[in-house]
């Protein structure tokens, strides 16, 4: 049986993960803390990540292990380059000495967020305007610089099993008439169920290389909101406001992209054996837990 190693196992994507392979491989399951079933493992030590790498000789590696708090990133920037860029680069090491396949994931926010006449590409220029996304671009470029045989996925807007926006606000609706919401800053939500099945697909391949993978279609914050609002019945009304006004209102918040909207094209361009479903229907499979 195959042998994955999967780092932050415990995240929203690594369960997804667990979840979507089953029983058809055998998970060495790893994060930052110590829990049942679960190896404690700092990816910022490459002693500790060459060591476990050669003793279970994994055929693949998932890195889901990141810093995601954009505004702590901005607060903590030893932190963030520690956990997003030092993590990956040892990471890659290891996989290069032990033979492993690496599956790292990034985020939309290597790129400025400016506004866009298409949606980015994994041939567009990057330029990241925030502490998070310097740190994930610096991941990316390890990655590059250490591994033979890589996949890089950066998604975005990501919601699963675990703290995610979608279950924030919904929590919100349930204390409160009015949220607001930003209503220029767009993007694609997406399923961490679907993008683990983006991993799988190519963890089965040798397509190596950088994709982009995110659900299919686009929205912006306000109307997802009101998307899952109105699917689950809540009557919270949704204030809607530019990201100008809501900086004026949380002045310690990091600026986010105003555009997010990422293009599968190297999905498209390599294979026409998979692609990830429309936001709306991977948003339907997961508000049937809370129905």
């Amino acid at each position: 049986m195959r042998k994955i190693l999967i780092t932050g196992c415990n995240g929203q994507l690594g369960r997804a993960i667990q979840k979507e392979y089953g029983d058809s491989v055998e998970f060495i399951r790893t994060d930052f803390a110590d829990m049942d079933g679960i190896t404690r493992l700092d990816i910022s030590n490459i002693d500790d990540v060459m060591a476990m790498c050669r003793e279970v000789k994994p055929d693949s590696i998932i890195n889901c292990a990141a810093m995601t708090n954009v505004d702590g990133c901005e607060k903590n920037l030893d932190g963030a380059y520690t956990a997003n860029a030092i993590g990956p680069r040892n990471l890659a090491i290891a996989s290069h000495e032990v033979g492993a396949k690496l599956i790292h994931i990034s985020t939309d926010y290597v790129f400025s967020g400016e506004t866009s006449d298409h949606p980015r590409t994994e041939f567009d220029e990057v330029g990241p305007i925030s502490a998070y996304g310097h740190t994930k671009l610096a991941g990316e470029n390890f990655v590059r610089q250490f591994a033979d045989r890589f996949f890089i996925l950066r998604t975005a807007w990501m919601y699963g099993d675990g703290k995610n926006f979608v279950k924030t606000m919904l929590g919100l609706a349930d204390t409160n008439e009015e949220v607001t919401v930003v209503n220029d800053q767009v993007g694609t939500p997406t399923s961490a169920v679907e993008l683990s099945k983006m991993i799988r697909f190519l963890e089965n391949t040798e397509s190596y290389g950088l994709y982009h993978a995110t659900c299919e279609g686009d929205t912006n914050w306000a109307d997802f909101t009101e998307e899952f609002y109105r699917k689950l019945g809540k009557t919270t009304r949704v204030n809607k406001v530019t990201s100008e006004v809501y900086k004026s209102l949380n002045p310690d918040s990091a600026d986010r992209p105003k555009y997010s909207i990422l293009d599968n094209y190297m999905l498209r361009l390599t294979t026409d054996q998979f692609r990830m479903a429309d936001w709306h229907d991977a948003l339907d499979v997961y508000l049937k837990n809370f129905q």
